[in-house]
């Protein structure tokens, strides 16, 4: 005879139901814990919560993005412009993000003759941003985008795969940082 049985004298079916109580009273225990988190706890992040008077949408439209070398750190900063502004005009900068980036370029499933059958372009992008009112680095990280493409016989298939790949790592990379400085902007506290 298990405990459970000699406990509650039957076989599986109060077992099931104490276990039921168990996890209802835990989720309840749960959700009232985090019904409480209202200053110190969890915040929306794309929501309307408002910091220092300004929601967090609004402070994100006064990073200026600086520029970036070459054509797909163009369309990381184009990305990352679109992100902070929502395609309108930016505010007054209080912010600067400067971004590096790095690109290669591994080719996979290569044939005996030398060829690759596919390729993996990547790009890292080191980003610092700097509160323009103190020149303070207030954050930095960096970011990784990676996309793969197919090689084929065609050249100009190659060209525009390839390019495909690099926009498709850009938008990565540039929703990335865009969703980390969402982060740092929202504690209130650069």
């Amino acid at each position: 005879m298990s405990l459970v049985e000699g406990r509650f004298g039957g076989r599986g079916t109060c077992s099931l139901t104490v276990a039921r109580g168990l996890f209802a009273a835990s989720a309840f225990i749960a959700l009232s814990a985090l019904a409480g988190c209202g200053d110190g706890g969890f915040r929306p992040l794309y929501g309307s919560a408002l910091i220092n008077g300004a929601a967090v949408t609004e402070r994100l439209a006064t990073v200026d993005v600086a520029p970036i070398p070459g054509r797909v750190g163009q369309r990381i900063r184009n990305e990352l412009i679109y992100q902070t502004t929502g395609g309108g005009s930016p505010k007054p900068p209080q912010y600067r993000l400067d971004i590096a980036i790095r690109e290669s370029v591994t080719s996979m499933l290569v044939a005996v003759d030398g060829n690759a059958g596919s390729q993996i372009y990547s790009v890292d992008a080191s980003y610092s941003l700097i509160r323009l009112s103190d020149k303070k680095v207030v954050a930095k990280g960096t970011s990784y985008g990676r996309a793969s493409f197919d090689r084929v016989s065609s050249i100009f298939a190659n060209v525009e795969a390839r390019q495909n790949a690099e926009n498709r790592a850009a938008e990565t990379v540039g929703q990335e940082i865009q969703t980390r400085l969402l982060a740092v902007l929202s504690t209130g506290n650069v």
